[in-house]
């Protein structure tokens, strides 16, 4: 007997991040709904036009339920299949912003997420994996984003972080010693 655990898993179609002119910040895509990114900035587009006047939390566009929140210049979605559940959408877009609201330091705005892409990008990772929705919990999601090779013990780091750590510490020396 075959188990289809593509229904019986919670999933999304993608995420994405617009800022207030409606362009993309981040997005993720998990299946082929959107093939191309051209198709991807599209729908973005008639996303964005719909929602950034609402004052709903909701819609179904082209097919897709679409949570959204907005803060100061950002544009927060998570969008799933007509079929999905909204509160696990709902669930999993509130893990997100609490995320990024936490790696920023509650200012979640356009420049400070630039400034932090790298930890974002890990959050959304973290968040779902090829659709799949593996944690909603921010503070367990930012617990693993910011883990710094710092904070590691020097048998759990690889060579490479060994051997970052050691020319960003060499660097570092050499900057101080130049400036006395």
């Amino acid at each position: 007997m075959a188990v289809d655990l593509e229904s019986s898993l919670y999933s999304v179609k993608g995420i994405a991040i617009l800022d207030q002119d409606g362009n993309r910040v981040l997005a993720k895509y998990y299946d082929d709904t959107f093939a191309t990114v051209k198709e991807q900035r599209a729908f973005e587009k008639s996303l964005f036009s719909k929602t950034s006047k609402a004052n709903g939390e909701i819609i179904l566009l082209d097919g897709l339920i679409c949570v959204y929140r907005s803060n100061v210049d950002l544009y927060f979605y998570v969008m799933g299949s007509s079929q999905e559940n909204e509160l696990i959408l709902v669930n999993v877009l509130n893990g997100l912003y609490e995320a990024i609201s936490t790696i920023l330091r509650k200012n979640v705005e356009k420049k400070a997420l630039l400034d932090n892409m790298d930890a974002a990008m890990l959050a959304l990772d973290e968040i779902c994996d090829d659709g799949v929705v593996l944690e909603t919990d921010a503070a367990s999601v930012v617990s693993r984003c910011l883990l710094r090779p710092d904070d590691l013990a020097f048998g759990d780091q690889s060579i490479s972080q060994v051997g970052m750590s050691l020319l960003g510490s060499a660097k570092e020396q050499l900057k101080w010693s130049l400036l006395k």
